[in-house]
Order: C-alpha cells, then sequence, then structure tokens
C-alpha cells in the first residue's frame, strides 16, 4: 500500500494516522527502523510481530508518549513531534493493563475520567451516562470494579479511554489474559467503535484476534516494517489453498496420489503415510475439490476425509517472521 506524504495528508480526512520513516534508538539498538504506516480513518491496524519488534515503542511515539529519533508522523491531522498537546486532544490509549479504580463503581470510574479531561461535572455525568450504554454496561454501571469480570473491567477500561470521542485509539495488547468469553466481550466493543469512525490501532499476540478485528495488518520484525496487507492477502502470500484426502487404508495411497496429482499446481502432491493423508496445492479449489472427489468415487476408493484447507494467519506471521528474521 503507498504511503502518502505527511504534506500531502495535512488537512485531508482519508487517513487518521500517516508515518514516514519513523525510527526510535535505545542506546546501541534500533528499537523501530524507517517504519511507514498509512490507517485510513475508521479502520482496525493490527501490528503484528515478535517480542521486541518494535510494536509497544511504535504505538508510544504514534501516541506522544515517546518522541521518535527520526522520521515523521501525523495522527488526527497533527504532528506528534510539534503539536503533541493537541495529538492528544484526538487520541485514547489503552495499554495492556487495565486502569481502572477497583474501589469505585463503573459510573464513578467514567466521571472520574470525565472530569480529569476537563469536562464539567454535568458533562462528565452525561458521558459516562453515554459510554455504560456504547459497553453494556449498564447492570453493573453502580457496582464496584472489583467485582468484574476480566472481560468487564476490559471494557470499562475502553470505555474510559473514549471520553473525549478521539478519533484514533491505541489499543495495546488489549485482551491479554482473557478467557475466550472476555476477549469476544473485547471485540465486540472494538467494532462497536470502529462502526462510529473511530480508528483503531491494535498491537496484540493473538493471532486470531488481529484475523477478526483487522482490516489491514502490518507485520514489524527487528524495527522494520516486512510487509503489510489484509488479513486474506497476508494468508494468500504464504501459500493458496491445499487439498488434502485422507484414505481409509494405506493400499488407497496410491489411488489417491494419482487423483490428486491431476489438479496438483507445481511439483505435485505430497503423501503422510502415518496419516494416510494425501495433500497438494491448487489454483482452482472448487473446480480441483469436485474432479479429485468424482475421481475417487469412480475408482471406488474409500476416502475418510477430503477437503480444502486455507493457510492460517499463524503460518503467514510465522513464515513472514522468519524470513524478515533472516533478512
Amino acid at each position: 500500500m503507498p504511503v502518502p506524504s505527511v504534506s500531502a495528508r495535512r488537512g485531508a480526512s482519508e487517513h487518521s494516522v500517516v508515518a514516514e520513516g519513523l525510527t526510535k534508538r535505545y542506546g546501541d539498538r534500533l528499537a523501530v527502523d524507517g517504519l511507514d504506516l498509512a490507517v485510513r480513518r475508521g479502520t482496525v491496524l493490527g501490528l503484528l510481530g515478535p517480542n521486541g519488534a518494535g510494536k509497544t515503542t511504535t504505538v508510544r511515539m504514534l501516541a506522544t508518549l515517546t518522541r521518535p529519533d527520526g522520521g515523521r508522523a501525523e495522527v488526527g491531522g497533527h504532528d506528534v513531534r510539534r503539536e503533541p498537546a493537541l495529538v492528544r486532544r484526538r487520541i485514547g490509549l489503552a495499554g495492556q493493563h487495565p486502569a481502572v479504580d477497583e474501589i469505585v463503581t463503573a459510573r464513578q470510574n467514567l466521571v472520574l475520567f470525565g472530569r480529569l479531561f476537563h469536562l464539567g461535572r454535568a458533562a462528565a455525568r452525561a458521558r459516562a451516562d453515554e459510554l455504560i450504554a456504547a459497553f453494556t454496561l449498564q447492570e453493573a454501571a453502580d457496582r464496584q470494579v472489583k467485582g468484574f469480570s476480566g472481560g468487564m473491567r476490559r471494557r470499562l477500561d475502553l470505555a474510559c479511554s473514549m471520553i473525549l470521542a478521539p478519533d484514533v485509539l491505541f489499543l495495546d495488547e488489549p485482551t491479554t489474559g482473557l478467557d475466550p468469553r472476555g476477549r469476544g466481550e473485547v471485540w465486540d466493543a472494538v467494532r462497536g467503535l470502529t462502526a462510529t469512525g473511530t480508528t483503531v490501532i491494535l498491537t496484540t499476540h493473538y493471532l486470531e484476534e488481529a484475523d477478526r478485528l483487522a482490516d489491514r495488518i502490518a507485520v514489524i520484525d527487528h524495527g522494520r516494517k516486512i510487509t503489510e496487507d489484509t488479513p486474506a492477502g497476508l494468508k494468500r502470500a504464504v501459500g493458496g489453498a491445499r487439498i488434502e484426502v485422507v484414505v481409509a487404508d494405506p493400499s488407497w495411497l496410491p489411488a489417491a496420489r494419482r487423483a490428486v496429482a491431476r489438479v496438483a499446481r507445481g511439483e505435485g502432491p505430497d503423501t503422510d503415510e502415518e496419516a494416510l493423508r494425501v495433500h497438494a496445492a491448487v489454483d482452482d479449489e472448487v473446480a480441483a475439490l469436485t474432479e479429485v472427489a468424482r475421481t475417487l468415487q469412480d475408482e471406488g476408493t474409500p476416502v475418510a476425509d477430503i477437503g480444502l484447507r486455507r493457510p492460517t494467519l499463524d503460518e503467514a506471521f510465522l513464515r513472514l517472521t522468519a524470513a524478515g528474521g533472516a533478512a
């Protein structure tokens, strides 16, 4: 995806976040090395990378918590180095650990955050009511937070980060430690935010989370962006679909190999004799599956299973970061 010039983006609304050559060094270590980003308004960008890749440092620079050593970035139309105060008025930030007070209620937390953001008493209470409804916290609004589940605490934390209805919300590992139900609650909340036009930059180690939420994913390793694409595009980049046939008996493996070889792309099918499985990459997925199934049926070959297997985001991530680390 071409990255538009920061100067060209000034005053325009297509992108909420634009970075060019963003760089940060800690001593001899280059934590972020010439990073380019362009995030369209109202979308979710997932930042993926192994530990120490530079994801959190990137978020901290964009959120004005860490000053870049080089490059330029604009968030919400303002330069992060020259106009940090204006950037802070346009963003929200939820770190890896909820920042809410466990002793008071959810409503009191929201009012407190509103007052800290210089809202008047009435405005803070009104905004708290809006966010309680938006994050479906009505039943728990007047309960102490210490009795909340992990998912409810994280939803409240997200609500607190939205006090000023930010243009851009930074989420750093937002569901770490949550069970599947809690992660699902947070995912629903994030989808609701983007539906209202908020842009989200998400760092996560849960690849399923990035797959579910992100419109685009930037893979970072050793401080550099290796690639950026949609989740589907990243999966396609490491190989298309594969057809798999599992036979009921080892004696039928040769027949399965012949059938799969007719539709295989490249060097032909691979065989896992222990698993009684034959598989190969294919181009025309539906046609390949139909032809193989018809051939096996016509030849009377007993089949335990047959289907198409597409690459996962996990596989794409591992291959891309392995290639990036070797470069």
